[in-house]
């Protein structure tokens, strides 16, 4: 099928969604059943999802937990334009093109992150999985004004539930393949006569067995043992003061997170480094001794992934509502740690491949906003002060590099000579970062707005540490720091002809801070900054049972903060010079009856470097492309066209809710989604082996409720049905571990049953 042919079938399938979808929504009209009207607090203004001039997404509480949305990469199964991945236990979150691109350590990502407004700042702690949440709000496009820092792509917010004035609660414990089980539950209730304070315990316990196994030592890997508790107090002294603090604890023991191996690159597999060491064998290896075909849910590795984090926070939210004016104050504080192990060589000997990863976070944040309404004028203003002490360390003892050297120079040195020596990153950064905006919005009149506002940001960062490589004789301080200023600033028009109508047109700007890598030689890496040209269209039909948004863009993209590995085996990391992202995106969902719910999405992004010479070690070496020579820079190629990482030309999906009476026996409640993801690229080369192909995956569940007591239910649920294999990410290593290929799988299919009870 040829290239033309191929776009042109996709885009019928883009068109087919939409029409559906369309066709669907306004049938069977004689029903009372309305879409619920949601208020995204995640805009600062409290303004509802059909309302707002903003492209975002509202996952319910009803469609978070087992056989449902159960983590932040679960969210690309309802949020249009959203992809995420892991590497070394990292997300990797993307919204419209934009995301975490780094992979040194210290690295920041590109959407905002977070609990109840308060910021999750690691991009590791942000893979922790959802539980007892009330909401979760996905913004769609740079926030600079109302968020700053790190919300170039968008924001997610995860909405915790609050204690109640009355006593309730529910238990649901799961059971599933993969020894599945796990146990999700909460308590809320009343702690005084009169109301007025009130708490509530909630915790989440995980438990399955490894999707696959270590082949080498029979271990089992990508498995979980998580635990997680939550305990919050409400008071309300008087009507209008609100006092709510949040604290939680979560510890994750476990294999999971493993390096995959995917493959060959550059160097063929007879001529990679574990060929030195007898015994030396991949995952490919292994099962053509077997003639079998590989299973790569599998490794053979003589290093077990080792995977240790735990996570402690509290936050206080103080809301103050003296009339038209709300006062909100959110100081959080969070300490954050993990241990990660995997093998680079990825190989059943240890030939220097054992990469121990460490990385300790403090942060600490505040935020005052103030939201007033007065007449046809509603203002918003605010200021915030982030801290984070960051600490970290990559550790890869280079163990048996003198086999490998002297196998493939002819050296002859001895064979333990390396053993004692190692490649080290060690360092702490320390980030001080400030914000203060103000945004306006002016009836002009009854059906027009206009909303203007600026943000100034300040962050400095300071890095102190060193950078080892002794097999290279490399030892050096890497002290460096640096602030950066900017302004932010947004304008927006809305047009509401009716209740049922809003269009609106944004032009706003993002920006992501400077980046100093823990123990990198690289020079501090400046921010990246995007203009962001957007307008859409948000219509609600049908009495409330059909709501259509869709949302146009085009994004200036500057100075993009792109890492990868270079010749000399070291991570490094710098500002792509230029991009550009454009695309649409729809998000319908209706009420055709009152037992039936319907919900499709739909996108088309094009996200292309416009500018960006950089190294290429491969070049001319196959499969990779060939590039052409910067024109100023002849040792550097030219990657004008390449399609930016995680960035799918198109993606769709829907879902159907079906409820059935079953007379006297109870209610059943049957649901289906499916999502198609088109190919995406995991690097800015645009290789061919470092990409995954369009897929599909398809979730399903079927819930009964029985007669008088709807207190009780049973959920039988699978996910991913079709058990499609997937990858998550994938990473070319060093040209000191012949470049192949490792990364990380989506889950394969699961399934389970989950009895539930709630009072």
């Amino acid at each position: 099928m040829g290239v033309e042919r191929k776009k042109t079938y996709r885009a019928v399938l883009f068109a087919s969604v939409a029409g559906i979808a369309l066709i669907l929504g306004p049938a069977a009209i004689a029903t009372t059943q309305k879409i619920e009207e949601v208020v995204v607090s995640a805009t600062k203004t409290h303004q509802t999802l059909k309302d707002a001039p903003v492209a975002a997404s509202v996952i319910s509480a009803n469609k978070i937990g087992p056989g449902g949305i159960q983590n932040i990469a679960d969210l690309q199964a309802m949020v249009p334009n959203l992809s995420v991945g892991n590497q070394f236990g990292v997300a990797r979150i993307f919204i419209r093109g934009i995301g975490m691109t780094s992979i040194d350590l210290g690295g920041d990502g590109a959407v905002a992150v977070l609990e109840d407004g308060a910021m999750i700042a690691r991009p590791a702690a942000q893979l922790l999985g959802f539980y007892d949440l009330s909401r979760v709000e996905v913004l769609r496009g740079p926030q600079g004004t109302t968020y700053g820092r790190g919300a170039t792509a968008g924001a997610i917010n995860l909405v915790t539930a609050k204690p109640t004035d009355y006593l309730t609660g529910y238990a649901h414990v799961t059971a599933g393949n993969y020894s599945l089980f796990s146990f999700e539950g909460a308590v809320s209730g009343p702690l005084n006569d009169s109301g007025t304070l009130m708490g509530r315990l909630a915790t989440d316990i995980q438990s399955h067995g490894g999707y696959g196994k270590n082949l080498f030592t029979g271990a089992a890997i990508d498995n979980q043992r998580s635990q997680a508790y939550r305990g919050t107090l409400e008071w309300k002294p008087r009507s209008d003061l609100d006092v709510e603090l949040v604290a939680e604890y979560f510890r994750e023991h476990d294999h999971n997170y493993a390096f995959h191996y995917f493959g060959t690159t550059v160097v063929p597999e007879n001529k990679l480094a574990f060929n030195y060491l007898p015994g030396g064998q991949t995952i490919f290896g292994y099962y053509a001794s077997l003639g079998l075909p590989p299973n790569l849910r599998n490794i053979y590795s003589d290093q077990e992934p080792i995977n240790r984090r735990e996570n402690e926070g509290i936050t206080s939210i103080v809301t103050w509502t003296p009339g038209a004016l709300t006062f909100t104050s959110t100081t959080a504080y969070r300490n954050f740690q993990r241990f990660n192990r995997d093998d680079l060589d990825a190989a059943s000997v240890n030939m220097f491949g054992q990469n121990n990863y460490f990385e300790h976070s403090e942060t600490f944040s505040q935020e005052f906003t103030a939201d007033y309404e007065w007449k046809k004028l509603e203002l918003l203003a605010g200021a915030m002060y982030f801290h984070e002490r960051l600490d970290g360390e990559v550790l890869v003892p280079t163990t048996n590099l003198a086999v490998y050297f002297n196998g493939l120079l002819g050296t002859n040195l001895p064979a333990n000579y390396f053993d004692s020596m190692y490649y080290r990153q060690l360092g702490a950064t320390s980030t001080n970062a400030y914000g203060i905006y103000m945004q306006g919005t002016y009836k002009i009149t009854p059906k027009l707005k206009v909303t203007a506002g600026a943000r100034y940001n300040y962050e400095h960062k300071a890095g102190m540490g060193s950078f080892v490589f002794q097999a290279e004789g490399i030892n050096v301080p890497t002290d460096k720091s640096r602030g950066w200023g900017a302004v932010t600033p947004k304008f927006t028009l809305q047009y509401q002809p009716t209740d049922n109508l809003n269009f609106y047109a944004t032009v706003t700007r993002g920006f992501k801070s400077g980046t100093i890598n823990i123990g990198s030689q690289n020079p501090v890496i400046n921010p990246e900054y995007v203009w962001d040209y957007e307008g859409g269209v948000k219509v609600s039909a049908l009495n409330d049972r059909l709501q259509f948004d869709t949302a146009a863009f085009y994004y200036d993209y500057k100075d993009l903060q792109v890492s990868f590995v270079n010749a000399n085996s070291i991570v490094e990391t710098r500002n792509a010079a230029a991009a550009r992202n454009y695309g649409v995106e729809f998000d319908v969902t209706a009420n055709p009856t009152d037992a039936l719910t319907l919900n499709a999405y739909g996108t088309y992004l094009n996200a292309k470097f416009t500018n960006f010479c950089t190294a290429y070690y491969r070049q001319g070496i196959p499969p990779g492309p060939v590039y052409p020579a910067c024109a100023n820079s002849p040792g550097l190629v030219s990657l004008k066209g390449n399609t930016l990482p995680n960035a799918p030309d198109f993606s769709f999906g829907g879902g159907a809710t079906y409820t059935v009476h079953l007379s006297k026996l109870g209610t059943a409640q049957l649901h289906a989604d499916m999502t198609w993801q088109d190919k995406v690229y995991f690097n800015e080369y645009n290789n061919q082996d470092a990409v995954q192909g369009a897929y599909a995956l398809v979730n399903a569940l079927v819930r009964f409720i029985p007669a008088g007591n709807d207190h009780v239910s049973a959920t039988l649920w699978v996910r991913n049905l079709t058990d499609q294999y997937a990858l998550a990410n994938d990473i070319i290593t060093a040209p000191l571990y012949g470049s192949i290929r490792v990364g990380s799988l989506m889950p394969p299919r699961t399934f389970g049953v989950t009895l539930g009870y709630d009072f």
